[in-house]
């Protein structure tokens, strides 16, 4: 069964985050250039506008939120609204840009880059330190995307989104000897997070489904939807067994969403497991 969470289409809706301390659910709307949130509760929900295409989001340790925007880390104040530049990543490199982007147990916050024009392998995954060092920790990157941890913190899987997901051994804290961990050639990989049982769950852009990969990359179940375009999920609720699903209206004509009236829109599954509480940034 699949519930609809939203009524308001996101264009390009993508980065789940549950809050387990408030009961809130947010998200971003990349094209729409917002964080929003939702009260899982009563239903309510807020806005925040931003003045760059976001990628990713995360909460802070010291309140508030951090969001991966075209160029770099942004402070986000969650009761004023206010945007402030942490740290230049990009370089102002013209031709690249941040995406998708998670939080490990220490603190970091990780992020991947892409070509915008989404055809050389010029991207690369960053890591910020709590005190805003920044560490290009892997390269050759057309579209980086989801990213995640075993649960033992020991792998790193890494999505591009030209059709590979990519895991990595990690030791001192950083990715090595990375090897294919999956591979798609009828969409592509969108979003990634690892389950509680350290399964893999991908998402599949113009794929109608979501993927749960097994440790050994075998594929253990598939979930199919009913919106072409899903970006990204994320476990929460009470228990951690309930699936956010961000969905996107991106680009698809008329007739293609007339045929599917949920594009856009939040879902929520049940998996019948568990995903892991959310790191939050430390700097």
């Amino acid at each position: 069964m699949i519930d609809v969470l939203t009524s308001h289409p996101d264009i390009l809706g993508e980065g789940p985050l549950y809050d387990s301390a408030t009961g809130t659910l947010y998200r971003i709307d990349i094209t729409g250039r917002a964080v929003r949130a939702l009260d899982l509760a009563d239903g309510s929900g807020r806005e925040w506008l931003l003045p760059l295409e976001p990628g990713s989001l995360a909460l802070r340790a010291a309140g508030g939120a951090i969001v991966a925007l075209e160029d770099g880390l942004w402070s986000l104040d969650l009761t004023s609204g206010a945007v402030v530049r942490l740290v230049d990543v990009t370089q102002a490199d013209p031709q690249i840009a941040l995406n998708d982007g998670r939080c490990d147990a220490a603190g970091r916050f990780w992020v991947g880059s892409y070509d915008r024009n989404e055809q050389d392998a010029i991207g690369g995954l960053f890591v910020i330190e709590t005190d805003h060092t920044v560490t290009r920790a892997a390269g050759g990157l057309t579209v980086g995307n989801g990213l995640d941890w075993s649960p033992d913190g020991t792998i790193l899987y890494l999505t591009d989104s030209i059709g590979t997901i990519t895991a990595f051994d990690v030791e001192a804290g950083l990715p090595v000897r990375p090897r294919v961990f999956a591979r798609d050639t009828d969409c592509s990989p969108d979003g990634l997070v690892v389950d509680a049982d350290g399964y893999v769950w991908s998402t599949k852009w113009d794929g109608w489904r979501i993927v749960r990969y097994a440790p050994d990359g075998r594929i253990d179940r598939v979930i199919e939807l009913p919106v072409q375009r899903p970006t990204a999920a994320a476990f929460g609720g009470p228990g951690l067994d309930t699936l956010f699903v961000t969905t996107a209206t991106y680009d698809l004509d008329a007739a293609a969403l007339a045929s599917q009236p949920l594009a856009g829109l939040v879902l929520a599954l049940d998996p019948g497991v568990r995903g892991r509480p959310t790191a939050v940034f430390g700097g």
